[in-house]
């Protein structure tokens, strides 16, 4: 592989934008927005999602997906709500077995589709693969140390990709499981707000740990049903990523749980926020998803009632200390 094309000019389309030209590859950046394609393509900057990071001159940006029409590695990255009219759009411009990763991380609202369903459905004759883990895009995009999961079900493709985009400091870990790499990455963002708002409620850290193991436990829960593997969720796209997004307000998804818990409104805890939080949009469809599986999502419900304004936070918290006592495995 010598050419990649990214789709989306947000802070991690921009950074893995600069991993594809640091492993060497010819690599164009498609974004919708004039102001990234030309700070990209004139000062080497992206000053409206990843400012202060200089960017690797080999990565050029585009608005016409005509531009991408000559990649032999497509990343998709744009947010998971806006991927299918993305693919849509790319799609004329896609061969037969052209693969495209999918780095987008959510449930698509109304359809409760995964990603790779709704890459099925737009670009049929791609060759899916999904990355997924514990990665932020500024560390990312400065060459910090990063591992992340690389899940395609054609082995020898992974391995191609996995080549082709890997860095010293940068290092995809093969996986086939698409389903359990996809389902880890949605659910944790959801999860990250519920992190966010025990700590900016003050509850502590004992709290805190807490809610990240009864919350992986959701998350498996809702990928085994899914069709995953459990020991897909124990490793970097799973539990991986949910510890990081879970730990630093650095994450787009805990940052708007620390407003709600300190009693901001949703409004506030998004406003002069150019970056998506995924998990406020993907909260609802987690919560369909699951109750259509008959999967038991404590945290996930009360994330979903307190962004729809069913429960305050007070009373979801004071709801999920009340629930009945359970064996911890079951």
């Amino acid at each position: 592989m010598r050419r990649a094309g990214v789709i989306g000019g947000g802070a991690w389309g921009t950074a893995l934008a600069q991993v594809c030209a640091r492993a060497g590859l010819e690599t164009v950046l498609w974004a919708r927005e004039r102001e990234v394609v030309d700070g990209v393509n004139d000062r080497h900057q992206n000053e409206l999602f990843l400012p202060g990071v200089e960017l690797d001159h080999g990565v050029r940006a585009s608005s016409d997906f005509v531009d991408l029409a000559r990649s032999e590695l497509i990343l998709a990255v744009a947010p998971a709500q806006h991927l299918r009219s993305a693919l849509e759009a790319f799609a004329p411009n896609a061969f037969e077995g052209l693969p495209i990763v999918l780095c987008a991380k959510g449930v698509e609202q109304g359809s409760l589709k995964l990603m790779t369903e709704v890459l099925a459905e737009t670009v049929p004759q791609a060759a899916p693969a999904v990355l997924s883990g514990p990665s932020f895009a500024g560390e990312v995009a400065r060459g910090l140390p990063t591992a992340v999961t690389l899940a395609c079900p054609d082995e020898a493709l992974g391995r191609t990709i996995a080549e082709a985009i890997a860095t010293p400091t940068f290092r995809p870990y093969l996986a086939t499981d698409m389903i359990g790499a996809e389902a880890g990455g949605a659910v944790k963002n959801v999860l990250a707000i519920a992190c966010g708002i025990v700590e900016g409620r003050g509850m502590g850290r004992s709290a805190h740990a807490a809610l990240i193991t009864r919350g992986f436990a959701e998350m498996t829960r809702l990928a085994v049903a899914l069709g995953a593997r459990a020991e897909t969720l124990a490793g970097l796209c799973g539990l991986g990523d949910l510890v990081l997004t879970c730990s630093s307000p650095q994450s787009r998804n805990m940052s708007v749980g620390l407003a709600l818990g300190r009693g901001e409104t949703l409004q506030g805890a998004l406003s002069g926020k150019l970056s998506v939080a995924e998990g406020v949009a993907s909260a609802p469809a987690v919560r369909q998803l699951a109750r259509s599986l008959g999967i038991d999502t404590p945290i996930c419900e009360a994330v979903a009632a307190i962004l729809a304004g069913e429960a305050d936070v007070d009373a979801a918290i004071a709801g999920l200390l009340a629930r009945p006592l359970r064996d911890e495995q079951g």
